[in-house]
Protein backbone atom coordinates (compact mmCIF):
# COMPACT_ATOMS: atom_id res chain seq x y z
CA UNK A 1 0.00 0.00 0.00
CA UNK A 2 2.68 2.82 0.73
CA UNK A 3 4.28 1.64 -3.03
CA UNK A 4 1.07 3.07 -3.93
CA UNK A 5 0.51 5.90 -2.10
CA UNK A 6 4.39 6.91 -2.71
CA UNK A 7 4.33 5.91 -6.62
CA UNK A 8 1.01 8.79 -6.32
CA UNK A 9 3.01 10.98 -4.45
CA UNK A 10 5.69 10.74 -7.48
CA UNK A 11 3.60 11.16 -9.97
CA UNK A 12 1.90 14.45 -8.22
CA UNK A 13 5.25 15.84 -7.29
CA UNK A 14 6.09 14.92 -11.47
CA UNK A 15 3.13 16.80 -12.90
CA UNK A 16 3.71 20.31 -12.20
CA UNK A 17 7.50 19.77 -13.86
CA UNK A 18 6.13 17.97 -16.91
CA UNK A 19 3.60 20.95 -17.44
CA UNK A 20 6.03 23.86 -16.66
CA UNK A 21 8.46 22.04 -19.22
CA UNK A 22 5.18 22.46 -21.68
CA UNK A 23 6.03 25.69 -23.90
CA UNK A 24 3.51 28.14 -22.70
CA UNK A 25 1.06 29.00 -24.89
CA UNK A 26 1.95 32.32 -27.12
CA UNK A 27 0.52 35.68 -25.29
CA UNK A 28 -2.11 37.56 -28.01
CA UNK A 29 -0.63 40.50 -29.40
CA UNK A 30 -1.14 43.63 -28.29
CA UNK A 31 -3.63 46.09 -29.64
CA UNK A 32 -1.88 48.53 -31.65
CA UNK A 33 -4.19 51.89 -31.48
CA UNK A 34 -1.83 54.06 -34.01
CA UNK A 35 -1.88 50.74 -36.43
CA UNK A 36 -5.47 50.72 -36.15
CA UNK A 37 -6.10 54.39 -37.14
CA UNK A 38 -3.84 54.23 -40.08
CA UNK A 39 -5.52 51.42 -42.02
CA UNK A 40 -8.90 52.84 -40.86
CA UNK A 41 -9.87 49.57 -38.48
CA UNK A 42 -13.09 49.80 -37.16
CA UNK A 43 -13.45 48.32 -33.10
CA UNK A 44 -13.04 44.83 -34.28
CA UNK A 45 -9.95 45.75 -36.68
CA UNK A 46 -12.45 45.68 -39.98
CA UNK A 47 -13.19 48.32 -42.69
CA UNK A 48 -15.39 48.56 -45.03
CA UNK A 49 -13.98 47.86 -48.71
CA UNK A 50 -15.70 47.99 -52.37
CA UNK A 51 -14.92 44.10 -54.04
CA UNK A 52 -14.68 44.46 -58.02
CA UNK A 53 -15.34 40.94 -60.00
CA UNK A 54 -14.23 41.95 -63.69
CA UNK A 55 -15.89 39.35 -66.13
CA UNK A 56 -15.31 38.98 -69.81
CA UNK A 57 -16.66 42.24 -71.51
CA UNK A 58 -18.42 42.09 -75.52
CA UNK A 59 -15.11 43.28 -77.20
CA UNK A 60 -12.39 40.94 -77.45
CA UNK A 61 -9.26 42.24 -78.83
CA UNK A 62 -8.13 39.91 -81.67
CA UNK A 63 -4.91 42.34 -83.08
CA UNK A 64 -2.37 40.64 -80.66
CA UNK A 65 0.37 43.92 -80.46
CA UNK A 66 -2.90 46.12 -79.17
CA UNK A 67 -4.12 42.99 -76.77
CA UNK A 68 -0.93 43.36 -75.02
CA UNK A 69 -0.69 47.25 -74.96
CA UNK A 70 -3.88 47.36 -73.51
CA UNK A 71 -2.92 44.70 -70.85
CA UNK A 72 0.17 46.80 -70.12
CA UNK A 73 -1.69 49.45 -69.38
CA UNK A 74 -3.98 47.47 -67.19
CA UNK A 75 -1.14 46.26 -64.70
CA UNK A 76 0.55 49.91 -65.02
CA UNK A 77 -2.97 51.10 -63.57
CA UNK A 78 -2.85 48.60 -61.30
CA UNK A 79 0.17 49.66 -60.09
CA UNK A 80 -0.65 53.36 -60.14
CA UNK A 81 -3.53 52.45 -58.18
CA UNK A 82 -1.63 50.28 -55.18
CA UNK A 83 0.90 52.96 -55.02
CA UNK A 84 -2.15 55.25 -54.47
CA UNK A 85 -3.04 53.01 -51.66
CA UNK A 86 -6.72 52.75 -53.50
CA UNK A 87 -6.30 49.03 -54.83
CA UNK A 88 -5.41 47.27 -52.28
CA UNK A 89 -5.58 43.70 -54.12
CA UNK A 90 -5.59 42.24 -57.02
CA UNK A 91 -5.48 39.40 -58.82
CA UNK A 92 -6.46 36.98 -61.77
CA UNK A 93 -9.50 34.57 -61.26
CA UNK A 94 -10.07 30.96 -62.76
CA UNK A 95 -12.17 32.24 -65.44
CA UNK A 96 -15.23 30.17 -65.02
CA UNK A 97 -18.05 31.56 -65.91
CA UNK A 98 -16.27 34.39 -66.99
CA UNK A 99 -14.74 35.80 -63.71
CA UNK A 100 -11.29 36.74 -65.04
CA UNK A 101 -10.12 38.89 -61.66
CA UNK A 102 -10.70 41.17 -58.71
CA UNK A 103 -10.09 44.29 -57.45
CA UNK A 104 -10.34 45.10 -53.88
CA UNK A 105 -10.74 48.84 -53.31
CA UNK A 106 -10.23 51.23 -50.46
CA UNK A 107 -13.14 53.30 -49.87
CA UNK A 108 -16.89 52.11 -48.98
CA UNK A 109 -18.36 53.84 -51.82
CA UNK A 110 -19.31 51.88 -54.80
CA UNK A 111 -19.30 55.08 -56.69
CA UNK A 112 -15.71 56.02 -55.87
CA UNK A 113 -14.83 52.49 -57.01
CA UNK A 114 -16.56 52.92 -60.14
CA UNK A 115 -14.20 55.88 -61.43
CA UNK A 116 -11.37 54.17 -60.17
CA UNK A 117 -12.20 51.17 -62.30
CA UNK A 118 -12.98 53.27 -65.11
CA UNK A 119 -9.60 54.53 -65.62
CA UNK A 120 -8.25 51.02 -66.51
CA UNK A 121 -7.73 49.99 -70.42
CA UNK A 122 -9.03 46.97 -70.37
CA UNK A 123 -12.80 48.10 -69.11
CA UNK A 124 -12.48 51.17 -71.58
CA UNK A 125 -12.09 48.42 -74.14
CA UNK A 126 -14.67 46.43 -73.63
CA UNK A 127 -12.58 43.66 -73.01
CA UNK A 128 -13.84 43.48 -69.45
CA UNK A 129 -16.68 44.14 -67.38
CA UNK A 130 -16.96 44.76 -63.48
CA UNK A 131 -19.23 43.62 -60.75
CA UNK A 132 -19.20 45.79 -57.84
CA UNK A 133 -20.17 44.37 -54.25
CA UNK A 134 -19.46 46.19 -50.17
CA UNK A 135 -17.70 44.40 -48.35
CA UNK A 136 -16.82 43.73 -44.89
CA UNK A 137 -12.75 42.20 -44.32
CA UNK A 138 -10.30 42.70 -41.75
CA UNK A 139 -8.10 46.83 -41.82
CA UNK A 140 -4.65 44.37 -41.95
CA UNK A 141 -5.73 43.93 -45.79
CA UNK A 142 -4.46 47.16 -46.43
CA UNK A 143 -1.13 46.26 -45.71
CA UNK A 144 -0.79 43.81 -48.60
CA UNK A 145 1.04 45.97 -51.20
CA UNK A 146 3.88 46.78 -48.65
CA UNK A 147 4.60 43.27 -47.66
CA UNK A 148 4.54 42.07 -51.07
CA UNK A 149 6.56 44.42 -51.80
CA UNK A 150 9.15 42.72 -49.39
CA UNK A 151 8.86 39.29 -50.79
CA UNK A 152 8.15 39.68 -54.38
CA UNK A 153 11.41 39.10 -56.15
CA UNK A 154 10.60 40.07 -60.26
Amino acid sequence: MWKNALAGACLALALPLHASAQTPPAPAPAYDAALAASLGADEHGMRQYVLVILKTGPNKMADAESRKKMFAGHFANMERLAAEKKLVLAGPLDGKEGRRGIFVFATPEIEEAQKLVATDPVIVQGEMVAEYHKFYGSAAVMMINEVHGKIQKK
